[in-house]
């Protein structure tokens, strides 16, 4: 996380989030599967052998860890910063054990019935660039006192 209060006075249209780089592990997809409704068993997000048979090339992050991740994107870019909404739009398979690259852009900075509010893009690339998620948050900053 990073330890930079940011305030709605201190952040413009077209300021950037990130870049992150991350890769979610077959231990973490493991874990996350585990305590999720999903289960222990073999599938298509834990077996290379499950993940075949229905047509992938490899297992697969479960939508909702990416969603997750995508969220840890926002929540970690500073301890003032409070994510109020995110809508994902899953565009590609994202992949265990290969690099992945989480970015963020203000698009619109407004204050809404007295609350400073934020909307930015939000996406997760594969190392080649090309978008794997691609999300809108809507994000809260406080405002500087005085």
């Amino acid at each position: 996380m990073n330890d930079t209060e940011l305030y709605y006075e201190d952040l413009d249209l077209g300021d950037e989030i990130g870049p992150v780089g991350r890769v979610v592990t077959d231990e973490q997809v493991l874990e996350y599967v585990t305590i999720s409704r999903e289960g222990p068993g073999a599938s298509r997000f834990t077996s290379a052998e499950v993940a075949k048979s229905e047509g992938l090339p490899n297992p697969i992050v479960p939508g909702a860890m990416n969603i997750a991740i995508m969220s840890q994107l926002i929540t970690g870019w500073s301890p003032t910063v409070t994510l109020r909404k995110l809508d994902c739009v899953f565009r590609g398979l994202v992949p265990h054990n290969k690099p992945l690259t989480l970015k963020g852009l203000i698009t619109d900075k407004d204050i809404v019935d007295g609350t400073p509010r934020l909307e930015c893009d939000v996406t997760m690339e594969n190392e080649e660039g090309t978008p794997l998620v691609i999300g809108k948050a809507t994000v809260i900053v406080p405002m500087r006192e005085g």
